[in-house]
């Protein structure tokens, strides 16, 4: 098995990375469901206000996100419907691989993240388009928000 490339990034994501890696192709989709499950809901300050959040139209499903930068420490919140396993999966990976994070972490985030999770063969190339819409947004957001 060749071990997956987790250059650049920071450890949590890295053990993310490996994890996916380790496990046979038919086990990782199992994966991206824990991840999925384990999305927090919207605070209720949020939750009640879902104008704040920001469309991710590369998704094929409808989510959403926010970004929050306190401190230097960037703080994800996402918005996606239980039907939509496989994009909450992602948005799962993100919320714990970076929030809490600090910004140089999260902007230093390659690119090509999407790729890395060992997914291509369980995963349309159009949802993983969706997970690096979602990176891509998060690091615009915070790089506007961390200028401040």
């Amino acid at each position: 098995m060749t071990q997956p490339n987790t250059d650049s990034l920071p450890p949590t994501l890295a053990e993310i990375v490996r994890d996916f890696a380790e496990l046979a192709p038919q086990d990782r989709l199992q994966l991206l469901l824990e991840f999925s499950n384990g999305l927090p809901a919207l605070p209720e300050r949020l939750a009640d206000h879902p104008e704040l959040l920001e469309p991710v139209p590369e998704c094929q499903s409808p989510i959403f996100l926010l970004t929050e930068v306190e401190d230097g420490v960037v703080h994800l919140f996402f918005s996606a419907p239980p039907e939509a396993p496989t994009t909450r999966g992602f948005a799962g990976i993100l919320q714990e691989g970076l929030d809490g994070a600090d910004v140089q972490t999260v902007l230093s985030v390659p690119g090509d993240l999407a790729l890395r999770l060992s997914l291509t063969e369980a995963v349309s190339p159009l949802r993983l388009n969706g997970m690096s819409g979602m990176l891509t947004r998060i690091q615009r957001q915070v790089r506007e928000k961390s200028q401040g």
